[in-house]
């Protein structure tokens, strides 16, 4: 093919067109690229981009949000910390545009530093609304936690009775909270003990009182105050074992429950090796409590909780179990089976949320058929910790305050062997450079040919 002078010209003049546009589109994405900002967490578990419960807690926060970071900018152990700490704030930033952050220099300013109470390189004073707390951990739980504490306005009383061999909110007992109780403080709740046969009544600034399974007898006085605490349109969240109620029976007719006897067996629970008296929480009612929950729960030794018609409670279940199980009435020992003369079929109730209007608010209570779901045995199992975080939210009127669902970093590193690290540095460095360069002399010669 003879090339004259004017195709040479015309392939110059659609080069060269070429080349300007390309340019022209360069520059066009560098200036959106500038203006506009998208990401895309292509991680295993999106462990770079935060929660749905993270989001909805800086949601419920109006108004300017100030980070100020005590940080120098090299750290011998660290390396570079304003970075870490820059890297890390950065998705709340994007989540909340009035998300301030400062940077102070504790060996240029130590005065800052020590008026502030820093005693780390890197620690973090967060303000909102007045308030003020220090932040050491560069963890999403850590910043979520802390968030709800600053979005309350204040700490929330949760009082637990106490005085009859009651769970403890402080215990460290198998069979105590006190795992439950400290997630409650760190979420900005305070927790305290409360003996009726000493105090004249539950104190009026107590968001929700928990009863958690008596082991011996509240004396008649005692269930008096309690019923007068219900009456007055106390919260209450009340969690029921098999045990007798001692004592608690007015409770019980005050509420309008219906205790089923028996233990509720899922065979569900002994598909995933667990014991039959296990019952597993999978299907929630809509409820504000629930809302979007969607982990699986374990109740242990379970009971079935129903309510009389007629009262003027407002009453939804929260949980369901054993769609395919049964409320075993016979012992527990050796084969488990159905009996339809004595067994109850499922599925069973085990959760319930009770509301009624009063003079100038409403009133909330929460009982549930199974205390050793949030006993530190039982605690780390499933969401059992997300729920009940969940139910005093609701309890205490912060339901739209959410538990934070941790996600594992499943994907936070890559460990390759020599060969592989052989493979991928020779592949970078010298195949692929090769190949790119005998590509362009391949399309050079080809033309020279023409």
């Amino acid at each position: 093919m003879h090339i004259d002078r004017r195709m040479r010209r015309r392939m110059w003049v659609q080069n060269g067109l070429f080349v300007v546009l390309f340019l022209a589109a360069v520059g066009l994405l560098a200036y959106l690229s500038h203006s506009y900002q998208r990401q895309w967490d292509v991680t295993q578990n999106t462990r770079n981009s935060l929660s749905e419960a993270t989001l909805n807690t800086l949601r419920q926060m109006p108004g300017a949000l100030a980070i100020t970071a005590y940080a120098t900018a090299q750290d011998p152990r660290l390396g570079d910390v304003r970075k870490l700490i820059r890297d890390f704030l950065a998705p709340y930033q994007r989540a909340k545009s009035d998300l301030a952050l400062k940077f102070v220099d504790p060996s240029e300013q130590p005065q800052a530093a020590r008026a502030a109470g820093v005693e780390i390189n890197g620690e973090m004073v967060v303000e909102y609304g007045g308030r003020s707390e220090h932040l050491t951990a560069l963890n999403e739980e850590s910043v979520a936690n802390l968030l709800m504490r600053l979005a309350r306005g204040g700490e929330r009383l949760i009082m637990y009775l106490d005085g009859h061999g009651e769970r403890k909110l402080d215990g460290g007992a198998n069979h105590d909270l006190g795992d439950f109780g400290r997630q409650l403080q760190l979420k900005g709740f305070k927790t305290l003990s409360l003996n009726l046969a000493l105090a004249q009544d539950v104190p009026a600034n107590a968001r929700a009182l928990v009863i958690a399974s008596p082991r011996v007898d509240v004396l008649p006085g005692e269930a008096a105050k309690l019923k007068r605490y219900v009456e007055k349109g106390g919260n209450l969240l009340w969690l029921i074992d098999q045990e007798p109620l001692h004592g608690l029976q007015p409770l019980e007719e005050q509420l309008g429950l219906v205790l089923t006897p028996g233990t509720v067996v899922d065979p569900s629970a002994q598909e995933q090796k667990a014991p039959p008296t296990w019952a597993l929480g999978a299907a929630y009612p809509q409820h504000a409590i629930t809302r979007g929950f969607n982990l699986i729960t374990v109740f242990p030794f379970a009971r079935q909780i129903g309510i009389m018609e007629g009262r003027d409670w407002r009453a939804t279940p929260l949980v369901e179990v054993a769609p395919r199980g049964w409320v075993e009435n016979g012992p527990l020992n050796g084969t488990i089976a159905f009996d339809k003369s004595s067994d109850i079929p499922g599925p069973a109730t085990i959760g319930l949320a009770l509301e009624r209007p009063m003079e100038d608010r409403g009133q909330r209570v929460v009982v549930i058929g199974s205390g050793h779901f949030l006993s530190n045995s039982y605690l780390g199992n499933g969401g059992n910790l997300d729920l009940g975080v969940n139910i005093v939210n609701w309890l205490a009127g912060d339901e739209k305050l959410v538990t934070i669902q941790p996600k594992a970093t499943i994907d936070s590193s890559l460990a390759l062997n020599r060969t592989s690290a052989a493979v991928i540095a020779l592949g970078f460095l010298l195949v692929l450079p090769l190949l790119l360069l005998g590509a362009g002399a391949l399309t050079w010669w080809r033309r020279r040919k023409l």
